[in-house]
């Protein structure tokens, strides 16, 4: 828990850098930004923030959550990051809850219930990026 409250906001300073780059390393570059460290950085707080929350979740990570928040709050990071947080968490307790009502006394894990939930988006993303 103590990576979390490091990590999260430290993601949160980062965004608009995150912002920045995204416009491309060109233009990054003419505004100042060493995008190599800054690119390393972002990496391993990235990796970091997977980790901490696979330790302490599961092995549940859904990469199709950013694109969720990004069509509710536009492209800023500074939005983008708290909510991508919040609906996953929604999304798993979600699952959570209808596995353990589903087929009671008996539970569906919770993977299968976001697969099902998640995956006709993930797959429509898939074949809109093609």
């Amino acid at each position: 828990m103590p990576w979390l409250f490091v990590l999260i906001p430290l993601a949160i300073y980062k965004s608009k850098v995150l912002d920045v780059l995204r416009l491309g390393d060109p233009i990054a570059i003419g505004v100042g930004v060493q995008i190599e460290k800054e690119r390393r950085l972002l990496l391993l707080i990235s990796v970091a923030l997977a980790g901490v929350c696979v330790s302490v979740g599961g092995g549940i990570i859904r990469p199709d959550r950013p694109p969720y928040s990004q069509e509710i709050s536009g492209a800023r990071h500074a939005k983008l990051l708290p909510l991508t947080a919040i609906l996953g968490s929604l999304l798993l307790l979600s699952a959570d809850t209808l596995g353990r009502v589903i087929m009671a006394p008996m539970e569906l894990p919770v993977g299968i219930i976001v697969s099902v939930l998640g995956a006709p988006y993930f797959i429509y993303l898939l074949v809109k990026n093609i």
